[in-house]
């Protein structure tokens, strides 16, 4: 296998010392939002339980675990053994293990399905990103979905915007980022790479994957459940879901949701 550059030093440093992943889709309107339709899409997308789901990238295992408690045999790989530790002691019924997206000593088509929920918004070039999937396909068994998620090129612009918080410091920051995809740390998210809807499609033929089908997670309404506090047993967050449902594979629309989500088969 090739072997690869290591990730960026600030990756390991922003999840261990200044952003806490484990609670993140509980912390904000967003977050729920982005856990509620990412785990609708899920349920639509992949086999049914039991099935050998591999989750590269899964963090602390929010997803592992929820798709665990359904009835599948879970995997998680993630870059950050910290991520890794909190997965096996979170979720008993998952086997997790640290490793690079772009290169795992697994044998090929050793899962029914496989994620990419969070590599490659971490890979700044377009090559390691095409690694990645590439490295998806090989492991998941013919037939089997591929699924990864991207952020959106438009999320970190309206979402600091929506906050009130783009100002001289950072306003150039977000327009670089929204020109070439990659952000700059100092925006205050970590090392990180932004897509357009085409973007994702070139990636997945580029690793030798079928051009997938993409689905805006969140929706256009995000901003305004951050904006206005939405819990969710409140109406407005679930015309939030139903409105990211009724628009979710319109090309028009998806660049307004802060993540997408593609699909394709191995």
């Amino acid at each position: 296998m090739p072997q690869h550059r290591p990730a960026e030093p600030d990756i390991h440093r922003y999840y261990t010392e200044v952003f806490a992943e484990a609670d993140r889709l509980d912390r904000s309107p967003q977050g729920r939002l982005e856990a509620r339709r990412t785990r609708d899409l899920l349920a639509r997308l992949l086999p049914p339980p039991p099935a050998e789901v591999l989750d590269i990238g899964g963090g602390p295992g929010a997803y592992a675990g929820w798709l665990a408690a359904a009835g599948h045999r879970v995997h998680l790989v993630d870059l950050v053994p910290a991520h890794v530790a909190a997965a096996r002691a979170a979720h008993p019924g998952i086997t997790a293990t640290v490793g690079d997206a772009r290169d795992l000593p697994l044998p090929d088509a050793s899962a029914d399905a496989t994620l990419l929920l969070g590599p490659l918004y971490h890979l700044t070039d377009r090559a390691e990103r095409v690694a990645a999937l590439r490295e998806a396909a090989r492991l998941t068994r013919p037939g089997g979905p591929v699924l990864a998620a991207a952020i959106s090129r438009n999320a970190a612009l309206i979402d600091l915007t929506a906050q009130g918080r783009v100002d001289d410091h950072n306003r150039p920051l977000l327009r670089e980022a929204y020109a070439t995809g990659v952000n700059d740390p100092r925006t205050g998210f970590t090392t990180a790479y932004f897509h357009r809807p085409e973007q994702v499609v070139d990636e997945f033929v580029a690793a030798g994957l079928p051009a997938p089908a993409l689905y805006g997670v969140e929706g256009p309404l995000w901003p305004v459940l951050n904006a206005l506090g939405t819990g969710p047993a409140e109406r407005l967050f679930a015309d939030a879901v139903a409105c990211a449902e009724a628009f979710e594979r319109d090309p028009a629309v998806l660049g307004a949701s802060s993540h997408l989500l593609a699909v394709a088969h191995a």
